[in-house]
């Protein structure tokens, strides 16, 4: 076993070497794609005729292709894919000793994961716990649980053991507790001197058998000094059981306080009740544990089993979903769900997105754009390129960052675990208290009423439903989040969301489409509009930015023809400038022709005259002169005004900030309703203006989507990204909305006052209960009411807390956002 106090943080892990090793979903892994290297013997081969062949591994047919070969012993062997070049790369002889068999088109089952993929198994309370094997938390000694929840796996071995050792209690405490309460039932009568006899071989089975998990759990918690729960459970059961072996083989030894009615009473079915009732907590705390990852497995499931993939012949073979590999062709048919994350290659359909965005509204796909895992084709079949499969999807990172949340710490814990630290060393403490005023003040048999508090005050007591308070609600709720596209990193991001009182949002991506269209090119005498667009959609075409891509796009369609640029510099929130055809081409703001001292005066008015209608205004320059402008329209998304009227109406204050020029900054805020902007703000203005925003006491969430708005929403006490936009903003940002509309902000906050509402109710439960509990345990009722709670009484009441705060818990699956 291993403590690694990182991991609760932890986003990503290692990346793969090896594209057939890829990781199984319950492995994190990187987000980018990677080539597999070279294998021994698959360097220098001879580029062949092109020919069909049999894959030696599988048996499909494979074309010629040198990147999917392996010469092995003179002979040059083709695959269908990197991963069977791979896996006979690991083992020629084997494969060549045992050739394929004739592959069936029809495989239903998806693959298994890859032999030694490794499951790691933390607790729910203590993320920094973490080992490859299941068992109990050293820490507080419950069961382990996977880190990654595996679609369609709904094996449990805890639960399993559980289950079993409760069935066997159950059959044997049943006539034990008969036997014990019979007088109590029936009248008082003088029992055979055999029967605590029969009640220890009854009760002795399941305190030894059924219950020595709690056992070992306790003696860990005991030889670690990190007491929890079942070092209570340990305490109480043992002490009873023990008391009560003693009583039946040395009575003479005891001394007469412990005497009623001449014998010395027993305890068995006490510690065999406890014992069964803490196996009954066990079983239901485990079965509803197992339902918080259900999120986690749905959004596994939504991924098909498996997936038409078009050989080099072009016909389709249905394969399993683990056998896709990066770069293969896949078929995607009417009603089938998009297997990996891909790019059309060709036809067009209409996809539903809505389970992994929360976007009901079907989409309209064609050759070029790129489809997610788990989309249902709604229309016609097209063929995709797969670009990122197993760990590598967005369902799989999604899920890999819910089970992530699921186990980070919120601000609100840091209560529940200072108390917890305290609980179990304060119970027993109480304990032994309480049994020391009753053998002091207590009525007879005053050993045995002694004997009798302390068990039920260790027993009552449940330090587990403080631990579980906030973990169990975090998971369900990021859970939820992730059913519609809302989603959120940590626990520190969910409960601050409730907080906030302001967002700042970028503008292009953001309130706009960030589709954006040249809608006009202004030129200078000299200069015609395919010379101007040729120069700067040649120095843009390296760019990801949604205006350089505008440019771009504008040019194929005009079919204007491009050539490579030289010394290509860009500058975040000014432009681009580089050399094409051996002319200087400056493409940016007005701040960035100054910057090169470059004079655009004669483009002033009509810069101005495009921004007042909304557009940005790119200037060109071209050897120091200014010789044109360029329109470019980015459309507001057409949920953007609704939007913002939540979020007014729920109190948040919007400001917009862009490093787009203030007229048009102020044509867009005029037509959103927004009071307050910010304009030509660069990344570090932006991040500068958020930190401004918190000093003035604000709790600042910051929307974006580019690489400008990295350092901004990493500085906000929550930076939201939209899932549309670039890797590094995603990264920078706590809170991802999947479909890349602002509606889900609102969504998010909603999420988190429940959230929070959800926690402190469970707080409230955990500390009322113990507060309630432990006293009654003790006695404190006994002078007025006559009342002594039993242990067995108290084993049930303990049992039921866990299973309470954990049903609270899931009342969030069904929250409405």
């Amino acid at each position: 076993m291993r403590f690694d106090p990182a991991i609760a943080n932890r986003r990503k892990g290692a990346k793969s070497d090896y594209s057939v090793q890829r990781p199984h979903m319950s492995t994190p892994a990187s987000s980018s794609s990677i080539r597999p290297p070279a294998l021994p013997g698959g360097n220098d081969l001879p580029v062949p005729v092109d020919k069909p062949h049999i894959d030696p591994v599988c048996g499909m047919r494979a074309a010629t292709n040198p990147d999917k070969a392996y010469a092995f012993r003179d002979t040059t062997y083709y695959f269908c894919s990197q991963g069977c070049r791979t896996k006979f790369a690991g083992d020629p002889e084997h494969y060549l000793a045992h050739p394929p068999q004739p592959r069936a088109m029809k495989q239903t089952v998806p693959a298994p994961p890859p032999a030694g993929a490794a499951v790691e198994y933390t607790c729910p309370m203590h993320p920094e716990v973490v080992q490859d094997h299941p068992g109990a938390c050293p820490l507080c000694g419950m069961a382990l649980e996977p880190r990654m929840p595996v679609a369609g796996d709904d094996a449990n071995p805890e639960l399993d053991d559980m289950t079993r050792r409760l069935w066997i209690a159950a059959v044997l405490t049943v006539p034990l507790w008969a036997i014990a309460m019979g007088p109590m039932v029936i009248g008082a009568m003088d029992s055979p001197r055999w029967m605590p006899w029969l009640e220890a071989a009854l009760a002795t089975p399941v305190v030894l058998y059924c219950g020595w998990p709690f056992f070992e759990r306790a003696w860990v918690s005991f030889r670690t000094m990190k007491l929890n729960m079942f070092s209570l459970i340990g305490l109480g059961t043992g002490a009873s059981w023990l008391f009560s072996v003693a009583a039946i083989v040395f009575p003479d030894l005891l001394p007469d306080a412990f005497r009623e009615h001449g014998r010395v009473p027993v305890y068995f079915e006490a510690a065999a009740g406890i014992t069964t009732l803490v196996l009954v907590g066990q079983v239901l705390e485990l079965r509803a544990r197992a339902r918080t990852s259900g999120a986690i497995k749905a959004l596994l499931g939504l991924a098909p089993a498996n997936a038409w993939r078009v050989d080099a012949s072009g016909s389709d073979v249905e394969v399993p979903l683990a056998d896709v590999v990066v770069g293969d062709r896949l078929r995607v048919r009417p009603g089938d769900k998009v297997p990996v994350d891909g790019t059309i290659e060709s036809g067009s359909s209409s996809l539903d997105e809505a389970l992994v965005t929360g976007e009901a509204v079907p989409v309209e796909k064609g050759v070029g754009d790129r489809v997610i895992a788990g989309a249902l084709n709604q229309g016609g079949s097209f063929v995709m390129r797969a670009d990122h499969v197993g760990a590598d999807t967005l369902l799989a990172r999604i899920a890999m960052l819910v089970a992530d949340a699921g186990r980070s710490r919120a601000p609100i814990q840091k209560l529940a675990d200072r108390a917890a630290g305290w609980f179990v060393p304060i119970v027993i403490g109480i304990a032994l208290l309480a049994a020391i005023v009753w053998i002091v003040v207590g009525p007879a048999p005053a050993f045995a009423h002694a004997l009798v508090a302390a068990v039920s005050v260790l027993i009552i007591a449940c330090p587990c439903a403080l631990g579980l308070a906030t973990p169990i609600s975090v998971t369900v709720a990021v859970g939820r989040g992730a059913r519609d596209g809302v989603l959120i990193k940590d626990a520190d991001a969910l409960e601050r969301l409730a907080g906030v009182d302001t967002l700042v949002v970028d503008k292009t991506g953001t309130l706009t489409e960030g589709k954006a269209t040249v809608s006009r090119i202004e030129t200078v005498d000299g200069w015609s509009e395919a010379d101007v667009l040729r120069l700067v959609a040649s120095l843009e075409q390296a760019s990801a930015h949604p205006m350089a891509a505008a440019i771009v796009r504008h040019a194929k369609e005009r079919n204007v023809s491009l050539v490579e640029a030289t010394g290509t510099t860009s500058l975040a929130g000014l432009g681009v400038k580089g050399s094409v055809c051996g002319r200087f081409v400056v493409a940016g703001n007005p701040a960035m022709l100054a910057q090169e001292g470059i004079a655009a005066d004669a483009f002033t008015q009509k810069a101005d005259a495009l921004r007042e209608n909304g557009s940005t205004a790119l200037l060109i320059a071209v050897d120091g002169r200014a010789v044109a402008v360029i329109a470019i329209t980015d459309a507001v998304k057409a949920s953007t005004p609704a939007a913002l009227a939540a979020l007014a109406a729920e109190g948040i204050t919007v400001v917009m900030v862009t490093g787009d020029h203030a007229t048009t900054a102020r044509a867009v805020a005029k037509k959103l309703g927004i009071a307050r902007f910010e304009a030509g703000v660069d990344p570090a203005g932006k991040q500068a203006f958020v930190k401004k925003l918190q000093a003035e006491g604000h709790r600042v969430a910051m929307a974006g989507d580019g690489v400008n708005d990295a350092p901004a929403l990493a500085a906000a006490d929550v930076g939201i990204a939209m899932g549309n936009g670039t890797d590094v903003a995603m990264e920078s940002a706590r809170v991802v909305l999947i479909g890349g509309d602002l509606a889900g902000v609102s969504k998010a906050r909603r999420l988190s006052e429940q959230a929070l509402a959800n926690i402190r109710q469970n707080l409230f439960f955990a500390f009322f209960y113990n507060a309630l509990g432990v006293p009654i345990a003790a006695g404190v009722l006994y002078p007025w009411f006559g009342l002594l709670l039993s242990p067995t009484i108290a084993a049930a009441a303990m049992s039921l807390s866990s299973v309470s705060v954990i049903t609270n818990a899931l009342r969030l699956r069904n929250a409405k956002l």
